[in-house]
């Protein structure tokens, strides 16, 4: 079995991070995978949402240290090994205007922790810890965690995180707002693909121009953000699935969406 798996299956395309041995700690092959996989997935009209997910009792422990080790020979080379290569999948969630799920279903370290930040919502099973560990190992958030921990739990908090390498676990992240939903370990992966499910069943046109505009809001003023939100009324409102949503709401009935 490949040591990333990338799925589709009714609008939902998952992303199984496969190394459960090490705690699915990431190789430079599975960055590639995963980047491609979020590059197919957001021109494939057939995937809704994407959820990333891992293998065994862990999310994902990060970067594997030996293949870290291997090419981190000097001061340039981490510097190319982190622009060049891992942070592939940050620039392609970057692009991907589809919603993105982190399942963590255990631990998450490291750049473990920053690939659950940087995607929309997190869930978290019971168990699931949480920890920038870069400072236990003597160095610092190199995959995006000084970006995206403090628009999530504030600055003071994420710098507390960051300088001590502490473990968050699920109830402190539910209460830090990291985690949108905390499921009993037993029920996890049916709960994580039942909201999935939710959410793939919205007019995919919509759910994608609501995320443009929550992020791209959260970067301008109120009056550019109005505009840009009626213009976005304005091309979902003459689309079959908004007449769609309209009449089944009219008539009680559950509506299919068709993308268009």
């Amino acid at each position: 079995m490949a040591d990333l798996e990338y799925t589709v299956r009714d609008g939902i395309g998952t992303i199984l991070l496969n190394r459960p041995q090490v705690k699915n700690a990431f190789t430079l092959d599975m960055i590639e995978s995963w980047a491609e996989a979020l590059r197919s997935a957001r021109l494939d009209d057939e995937v809704r949402v994407v959820v990333v997910t891992g293998a065994g009792d862990a999310f994902c422990a990060g970067i594997d240290l030996n293949a870290f080790a291997a090419e981190a020979t000097g001061p340039l080379s981490v510097k190319r090994l982190l622009d060049d290569r891992i942070h592939r999948v940050a620039y392609a969630v970057e692009d991907l205007d589809k919603p993105l799920i982190a399942a963590v279903n255990g631990t998450a370290v490291g750049a473990g922790m920053d690939m659950a930040l940087m995607c929309d919502i997190r869930l978290l099973a019971r168990s699931a810890k949480l920890s920038e560990g870069y400072i236990r190992i003597g160095l610092v958030p190199g995959d995006g965690g000084c970006y995206y921990l403090p628009r999530i739990v504030g600055t003071g908090k994420a710098l507390e995180l960051m300088w001590t390498g502490d473990f968050v676990d699920a109830g402190e992240a539910l209460r830090l707002r990291i985690a949108n939903h905390v499921y009993a370990d037993d029920e996890f992966g049916e709960a994580w693909q039942a909201l999935a499910r939710r959410i793939a069943d919205q007019p995919p046109l919509n759910l994608r121009l609501i995320k443009r505009a929550t992020y791209q809001s959260a970067n301008t003023d109120a009056r550019t953000a109005l505009d840009l939100i009626s213009s976005h009324m304005a091309v979902v409102h003459s689309t079959e699935d908004s007449a769609e949503a309209m009449d089944a709401f009219r008539n009680g009935r559950k509506p299919v969406f068709g993308g268009r």
